[in-house]
C-alpha cells in the first residue's frame, strides 16, 4: 500500500512520532523499521526516524504487509450465539480481539481461540490478522462481538456496520454524578498529534465526526454514575474520549481516566480495569431483527450492588 500526503501541522514535529500517531495499527518501533528500510521518503528523498516534519512536507510512505503466522489456541470461549455463519461472543476483559502487525503480542488474543474453534476456516478477506473480524473491543472492555465464519456473512455485517444498521449499547461507570437523564455527545475524534495510544477531541489528527448518546441508569455511592450508551459512530475510543471530554471518564481506564480516582476503585472495589461492556446487540438476520443481551462481567456486578438497571 502507497500513501502520498502532506503535513499541515504549524508546528514541527518527529516523523516517527506523527507517522505512529496517523497509523495506529503499527508500533512507534515497527515505523522506524519501516523508515530505516527506506520506506518513507519526504520530499522525495529518503529520510531519518528522527527528523522533523515542516509545514506542507509532502510524504510517501510504503506499507508492505507482512506474512503474520497465527496459531490457533485452545483458549475457552463465552459463546452467546453460533450458527453455520457466525459466531456472537461475550469477550473478557484484558484479551486484544487480533494480533498486531509489527509486534510480538500475537498469541492470546480472541483471533487465536476462534481460529480454534472454527478448526481454522474463517474469512480471508478480514486480513491475515483479523480474519472475521467486522468491529472490535478495545481489550480492557468486555462484552458481545460478532465475528463472521464466512465470506458472506463477512460481507453481509460489515455492509450494516457501514450502513449504521447495527445497534451498539453499552454499560459504563464514570466518576461523577452525571446531571442528565439523557444526552448527546457530538465532536470530531482523531489521532492524538504527539501520543500514540490516545485519541482525541482537541487539535486531532485525520479528525471524523463522533455521535454518541447516553442515558442515565443509576448512581452508586454518591460518587459514580451509571450510564448506557449508544453508538450512531465507531471511532476508535469513541465513548471512552467523548466521556472523557465532558468531565465524566470511565472509572479504571489507565489511558483517559482519573489516577486518582482508578487508584481509589481499584482499592474500594478490586476494579483492574476500565468499566466499560458492550451489553448489547441489534441486527437484521435472516430476514428479522434479532436482539442480544448479555449481562456485566462479575469486577462490574460487584460495584453495581444492590443497584438494578432498567435498559428501556
Amino acid at each position: 500500500m502507497r500513501y502520498h500526503f502532506c503535513f499541515y501541522w504549524n508546528t514541527k514535529q518527529r516523523v516517527d512520532m506523527y507517522l505512529s500517531a496517523l497509523f495506529r495499527a503499527y508500533s512507534r518501533s515497527y515505523i522506524q523499521k519501516m523508515i530505516d528500510r527506506g520506506q518513507l521518503k519526504v520530499n522525495g528523498e529518503p529520510v531519518k526516524k528522527n527528523i522533523k516534519l515542516c509545514p506542507r512536507d509532502e510524504l510517501e510512505l510504503e506499507i508492505t504487509l507482512e506474512s503474520l503466522e497465527i496459531i490457533p489456541e485452545n483458549i475457552p470461549l463465552d459463546i452467546v450465539y453460533e450458527d453455520e455463519n457466525l459466531v456472537i461472543i461475550n469477550k473478557d476483559s484484558g484479551v486484544n480481539v487480533h494480533p498486531v502487525p509489527g509486534e510480538w503480542w500475537n498469541s492470546g488474543t480472541l483471533v487465536n481461540a476462534l481460529l480454534h474453534h472454527c478448526k481454522h476456516k474463517l474469512p480471508s478477506i478480514g486480513g491475515v490478522e483479523r480474519p472475521g473480524i467486522v468491529h472490535r473491543l478495545d481489550k480492557d472492555t468486555s462484552g458481545l462481538i460478532m465475528v463472521a465464519k464466512t465470506d458472506t456473512m463477512m460481507q453481509c455485517l460489515s455492509a450494516a456496520i457501514h450502513d449504521h444498521q447495527v445497534e451498539k449499547y453499552y454499560i459504563a461507570i464514570v466518576s461523577g454524578i452525571f446531571p442528565e437523564d439523557t444526552f448527546t455527545v457530538e465532536s470530531y475524534i482523531g489521532r492524538h498529534p504527539t501520543d500514540r495510544t490516545k485519541m482525541t477531541t482537541v487539535d486531532p489528527i485525520n479528525p471524523k465526526l463522533a455521535v454518541t448518546h447516553g442515558k442515565t441508569l443509576g448512581v452508586i455511592d454518591g460518587k459514580y454514575s451509571v450510564l448506557r450508551l449508544q453508538l450512531e459512530t465507531g471511532r476508535t475510543h469513541q465513548i471512552r474520549v467523548h466521556l472523557a471530554s465532558i468531565g465524566f471518564p470511565i472509572i479504571g481506564d489507565r489511558v483517559y481516566g482519573d489516577l486518582v480516582v482508578n487508584e481509589a476503585v481499584k482499592k474500594h472495589y478490586g476494579l483492574q480495569r476500565q468499566a466499560l461492556h458492550a451489553h448489547e446487540l441489534g441486527i437484521e438476520l435472516y430476514g428479522e431483527k434479532r436482539t442480544y443481551i448479555w449481562p456485566l462481567k462479575t469486577d462490574m456486578q460487584e460495584i453495581l450492588g444492590d443497584l438494578r438497571l432498567k435498559y428501556e
